[in-house]
């Protein structure tokens, strides 16, 4: 892998922790002043992680220039281990069906945000 992709991926991978991290203050504010019930929470948390995923994807794939199928897979590859490392060691559990499907699901929309960066950098040139 090129130093570019690679500086690409750190990008990406920064870009969505703080995404995630600004919506988790912003949600558990919303989850303490409102009505707002889990329900609806697990619904907006999945809506949240799909869309950093996916502006996550697009900046690894502008940054990364080329590629950008591989680069968004493994920003959302990297994300996904990331979060299971944090499950199964700080909390000694694995994935459930659900929460693969959702991970599956969030690889995807890095993968598709990478197609777009590098199809958008590339029409810009």
């Amino acid at each position: 892998m090129q130093k570019q992709q690679f500086i690409g991926l750190l990008y990406g991978w920064i870009i969505i922790l703080g995404l995630l991290l600004l919506t988790s203050i912003i949600l558990a504010f919303l989850l303490r002043f409102t009505g707002m019930n889990e329900m609806t929470l697990s619904w907006i948390t999945l809506a949240v992680g799909l869309i950093s995923l996916f502006i996550g994807g697009i900046v690894a794939g502008v940054k990364g220039k080329e590629k950008g199928w591989v680069i968004g897979t493994i920003t959302g590859a990297g994300f996904t281990l990331f979060t299971f490392l944090v499950q199964y060691l700080g909390y000694q559990q694995g994935f459930s069906l659900e929460q693969s499907l959702h991970h599956a699901g969030f690889i995807l929309a890095a993968l598709l945000g990478g197609v777009i960066g590098v199809n958008t950098i590339k029409s810009e040139s």
